[in-house]
């Protein structure tokens, strides 16, 4: 089975338990993505299926499908899904976000200090990164004290990646077959403000046999409860899946899908590497991060392209170190 023409656009939240079209760093637009592209409606809709994020209300592997963060009020995750009319513009390389407090009056621009994460063998970032406006300005606060009226905006950052494969859409350009887009703040205390969105904007079409593995990049932000600040992530991604297994004839595949979560890095806002620093803090026998491996069953991935499934991670001691959720979308065809 020839399965290169296979995709994912993927979000994996990772909460602890105790405590690509490359862009390149002079800011080059990604392939031939659209002016002022809104990355889904930022909105969704919700749908009946367990375990997937609100969007696309009635999917089918012959349309576009998108995701976004399930909205959620109260609670240790209060912040979650808030960040709406997710909107990337190519022509001057910017970022909109709605909907969230205290993130400028202005788009998110290139990244000053980040400009993108991920480099690939020649050096190019994978995922752009951009920052969220360091100040607002707003007439009524000019005063003697405060002679341009600005005000402070929270540290906000926003990471966007798109699908290396391409396809022709309905214009005739070249478009990535996925892409994603996740905004975050470390600027509570408690877990912040934000969101992510995820979409395929061609067809799918799975196997019923065989067997594949899909390998990659990754590229993400770290918030915390009871604690602020903001950190970005890296990693390398395997994602396995037996198309043949499990059967259970229902319109949920059944398909088995392992994975790994592997070589995490973490870095500060400025882009030092303090990995170390964050093994660290697990442990005096710890010395990396450890592996979030997926957890094998049922009924995770339907014949949509939706897959959802939970991934974990274990210290050297036994302990659980993280539990979490890993989204992704199915793009392409089989053969």
């Amino acid at each position: 089975m020839k399965n290169k023409l296979l995709s994912l656009a993927l979000i994996a939240g990772l909460a602890a338990c105790s405590g690509g079209n490359p862009f390149d760093d002079q800011a080059e637009t990604p392939g031939e993505t659209p002016d002022g592209e809104v990355i889904g409606d930022g909105e969704g809709t919700g749908i009946n299926r367990d375990g997937i994020p609100p969007g696309t209300a009635s999917p089918s592997p012959g349309s576009a499908i998108f995701r976004s963060e399930e909205r959620v009020d109260t609670g240790a995750n209060a912040g979650n899904g808030y960040a709406t009319g997710i909107t990337y513009n190519s022509a001057n390389d910017t970022f909109t976000v709605d909907n969230l407090g205290f993130d400028g009056d202005q788009p998110y621009s290139r990244g000053a200090a980040v400009s993108s994460l991920s480099p690939d063998a020649r050096g190019r970032g994978r995922f752009a990164v951009y920052d969220g406006p360091a100040t607002a300005v707003d007439p009524r606060s000019i005063s003697d004290a405060n002679p341009t009226g600005e005000v402070r905006q929270f540290v906000y950052r926003a990471i966007y990646g798109v699908s290396e494969n391409q396809f022709r859409n309905s214009d005739g350009n070249l478009a990535p077959t996925t892409q994603f887009a996740i905004v975050r703040t470390g600027s509570y205390v408690e877990y912040g403000f934000g969101g992510f969105i995820y979409q395929r904007d061609n067809a799918v079409n799975l196997p019923t046999t065989g067997q594949a593995t899909f390998t990659g990049q990754s590229a993400g932000l770290r918030d915390f409860a009871n604690a602020s600040g903001l950190q970005y992530t890296t990693a390398d991604v395997t994602v396995n899946i037996d198309f043949s297994d499990f059967n259970d004839g229902t319109d949920i595949r059944g398909d088995a899908v392992s994975g790994v979560i592997s070589n995490r890095r973490v870095l500060d806002l400025n882009g030092d590497d303090i990995t170390a620093q964050v093994a660290g803090t697990l442990g005096e026998d710890v010395t990396r991060i450890p592996d979030a491996l997926f957890v094998v069953g049922p009924d995770v991935l339907d014949n949509n392209g939706d897959l959802v499934t939970e991934i974990q991670s274990t210290l050297p001691n036994g302990n659980t170190y993280e539990n979490g959720t890993f989204y992704a979308i199915v793009s392409g065809e089989a053969d």
